[in-house]
């Protein structure tokens, strides 16, 4: 099968792992496994599809810094990706493999988006003035009485109508040129500002990208055109940090890269807007285009979305004849791949194409992601399991309703496996479960399997309480309520995971067979 690694051949500086839509945990999760596989061989930094400078303080966290990690996903992410509890788990175990390895090894964060969102941006002002504050300068009234309101700037109508940006008043000029002059001051100081100097010039190419993003939005195009000079802009910025980026870490192996297939593909980007074919240049295309066979790109597919409504695709379609490959994510490489259906597209997702496919090197399918129903059907789907959903109706306490209970025989007594999706006040909150999505499966591993699994007995749980996260996902830990009855959890389990769900949970089951079998046999001896 082919693996990330078989891409490593001859020397690649970039390998882009593209997602063919936002919002399905599944692709950060196989992404999460691929860089720390990639690390072992090389592979020393990740650059994802968020903004550059906010992902200072990302790396900040991942190289031993001293910064709450809740900062770090509320300031340290653009565009809400902080929320996804993948990107939690990357951040933490960047940092785990840093703490114990030598600083040529140290893994590196990186964000390569411009600091704006499609629909608006805000003014220059921060970089601008963290810049000043970098080289001892006070521009603040300067700076502060050119920016004026921040409204002006972040206004969303602004980006749709060119009369209502500010991006080529008079004002703007003033600020490019400031821009562009602190980009000078900081070169002339270097030999004596090393310390803080690469952060200060990312802060200061992110003020004038802003300025480049608002000029464009000024400019006066039809909608069309206007949405494809404004994607283009973006990606251009994408491109040239994603250079830059490159320039940083060219003597430290490849870098990952991480972002939707339309940013990462080798041909152009292409919208429909009504009736009109918008097309652009990616920044996929534009690095492609200058590193050549440097550039390798894995483009994204998605079989099953519970969490998003995407349903299994048509057999006739290129997901469908993916999804015959097998249950578990896969790479296959383009070559193998032959003309199919294109999926019927709807904005959840961007179907894979003869184009998309001719342009990579190969594709990650996945062919479904993991919610609590696609585990509740595995589980029901055994013989004599019988679910119990708690609700009002049959008296569960309010902050459970919902979570499930299976169980083997009418009896009820002892469920062997749960899936539980609250937080329980007082008694088991590590899991952090209240995070919107986030689920654990609870399985009776019972003695023996549960001290294989974790190297002590379900009694000596209360001695290790420091040593496991349990809100990490695809990570079997003892539960934190009733590991000393020999249950284990994991959190959000990805597509990757159900080989060993499955090992897991016959062990589970089997122990429930037998204690109701038991069960039914004492009772038949007590009515003998």
């Amino acid at each position: 099968m082919t693996t990330l690694l078989d891409l490593l051949d001859g020397s690649p500086a970039l390998i882009a792992l593209g997602e063919p839509t936002h919002g399905e945990s599944a692709f950060l999760q196989v992404r999460n496994d691929a860089f720390l596989t990639l690390a072992e061989h090389g592979c020393r930094s990740i650059a994802l599809e968020s903004d550059r400078a906010a992902g200072l303080l990302a790396d900040e966290f991942v190289r031993g810094g001293d910064v709450p990690l809740d900062r770090v996903l509320a300031d340290g992410f653009s565009h809400g990706f902080g929320a996804a509890p993948a990107n939690r788990d990357l951040l933490l175990r960047m940092r785990e493999w840093n703490a114990v390895r030598p600083a040529a090894q140290h893994l590196r964060f990186h964000g390569f988006d411009a600091p704006l969102e499609i629909e608006g941006a805000p003014s220059p002002r921060r970089h601008l003035t963290g810049v000043c504050d970098f080289l001892d300068l006070d521009l603040s009234t300067e700076i502060d009485d050119l920016v004026g309101d921040e409204a002006r700037w972040s206004d969303p109508s602004a980006i749709w109508e060119a009369g209502r940006s500010v991006g080529r008043s008079t004002d703007a000029q003033r600020l490019r040129v400031l821009a562009d002059d602190l980009v000078t001051e900081l070169y002339l100081q270097a030999h004596r500002r090393s310390v803080g100097w690469p952060e200060a010039l990312v802060h200061a190419t992110s003020a004038v990208a802003l300025l480049r993003y608002h000029a464009a939005a000024a400019a006066p195009l039809d909608q069309e055109e206007r949405f494809a000079r404004l994607a283009g802009v973006r990606d251009a910025l994408m491109a040239e940090n994603l250079l830059a980026i490159r320039a940083v870490e060219a003597h430290r192996g490849p870098t990952l890269v991480f972002a939707h297939n339309a940013h990462l593909q080798r041909q152009p980007s292409t919208m429909t807007m009504g009736t009109t074919t918008v097309s652009w240049a990616g920044a996929g295309a534009i690095v492609g285009a200058l590193l050549g066979e440097r550039y390798r790109v894995v483009v994204g597919s998605l079989g099953a979305s519970p969490a998003l409504g995407i349903g299994v695709p048509a057999a006739s379609t290129y997901e469908g004849r993916l999804q015959q490959r097998g249950d578990l994510p896969g790479y296959v490489p383009a070559t193998d791949i032959g003309p199919a259906e294109r999926r019927t597209h709807d904005h959840r997702y961007f179907p894979l194409d003869q184009a998309t496919i001719d342009h990579a090197d190969a594709v990650l399918h996945i062919p479904t992601g993991v919610d609590a129903t696609v585990l509740a059907d595995r589980i029901g789907a055994l013989p004599g399991v019988e679910q119990v959903v708690a609700s009002e109706e049959n008296g569960s306490p309010e902050g459970a309703w919902g979570d499930r209970f299976f169980y083997v025989g009418a009896d009820r007594r002892q469920p062997f496996a749960t899936i539980v999706e609250h937080d329980v006040p007082g008694f088991d909150e590590a899991g952090q479960l209240d995070r919107p999505g986030v689920f654990r499966l609870n399985l009776d591993l019972g003695r023996v399997e549960f001290e294989r699994a974790f190297g002590f007995a379900p009694k000596e749980f209360e001695e290790h309480p420091d040593d496991f996260d349990h809100a990490r996902l695809d990570t079997l830990t003892p539960h934190p309520g009733y590991a000393l009855h020999g249950f284990a959890g994991i959190v959000m389990p990805g597509p990757q995971m159900l080989p060993e769900i499955d090992r897991l949970l016959a062990i589970a089951y089997g122990r429930a067979v037998d204690r109701h079998e038991r069960a039914t046999g004492r009772a038949a001896h007590r009515r003998d």
